[in-house]
């Protein structure tokens, strides 16, 4: 029986490599049209076994809604995948660059591939997702029209690489969470990694302290974000992303700074994605 999670996106999308990279090419996905589907019906076990959501890109930065969904929701993180994003130039079999007009794909990826784009007269055309553009193109079976996708949406639709990586940042990752259902949450194995959120109890200096804690713990923070507290007047609450080398050094960090927060959050203790 194969696995199935919710994804962001259409079939062919970099969420449902995610997916395979994490869970094998045998995951079934369901498409999302947004995170807050996403979240929906990773959370329903008649629908799904859970899902895969994006959380940050290492050139846009973090994805801040999608922390909001994860406090409001009865998911947990057990796992993560950092994927390469890598743009192409997508055609049907045959089209040459020379009779290509238009260039189809969701605006963050056209202005991901300017430099390479501006070299032309093409066209450009915004739509809401990279990889139905290239379902597009395979359907309509255009001979004047391409789409910047990734190379699974080429698989899928029968698409030619017209010029490969034409994405200008050539270091460009997504990181994406892997989510279960709480009360179907499993302890991972080697777990190296947690992601946590806290809220400090507001006496000065607060803050500093709870990371000095971390620190003295030995523990690397790979990431801070702050969130605001909904309902209240500049206050906020802290997401952390914290690695080490076995689950007792993060306990033993946990307890250190139980005095100096009010409320503390574990979203998911798991292990690191390779980069």
């Amino acid at each position: 029986m194969s696995v199935k999670v919710s994804i962001q996106g259409y079939e062919g999308s970099f969420h449902q490599m995610a997916a395979r990279q994490y869970f094998g090419n045998n995951v079934e996905v369901i498409p999302c049209g947004t995170f807050r589907e996403v979240v929906k019906i990773a959370s329903n076990k008649k629908e799904s076994n859970g899902g895969v959501m994006a959380i940050e890109n290492s050139i846009a930065g973090s994805i801040l809604p999608n922390y909001t969904l994860l406090q409001k929701g009865n998911l947990k993180i057990v796992g993560e995948v950092y994927l390469p994003i890598k743009q192409h130039l997508l055609v049907n079999p045959g089209v040459k660059l020379e009779d290509i007009k238009e260039v189809h794909s969701h605006p963050m990826a056209i202005q991901q591939c300017m430099d390479y784009l501006d070299k032309y007269h093409w066209k450009l055309v915004d739509t809401e997702d990279t990889a139905l553009s290239a379902k597009h193109v395979h359907q309509h079976k255009s001979k004047h029209i391409a789409a910047v996708a990734g190379k699974l949406a080429a698989e899928l639709f029968n698409l030619e690489i017209a010029a490969p990586n034409i994405h200008t940042q050539k270091n460009n990752y997504t990181r994406f969470l892997v989510l279960k259902r709480k009360d179907e949450e499993v302890v991972v194995n080697d777990a190296n990694k947690a992601s946590i959120n806290f809220q400090t109890n507001h006496t000065k200096g607060s803050l500093a302290k709870v990371l000095t804690k971390i620190a003295e713990a030995d523990i690397n923070l790979s990431k801070l974000q702050s969130m605001p507290i909904a309902g209240t007047n500049f206050k906020y609450s802290f997401h952390a992303d914290l690695e080490f080398e076995n689950i007792q050094q993060f306990n033993k960090a946990m307890d250190k700074i139980q005095s100096l927060i009010e409320e503390l959050t574990v979203f998911g203790i798991y292990k690191n994605g390779n980069r």
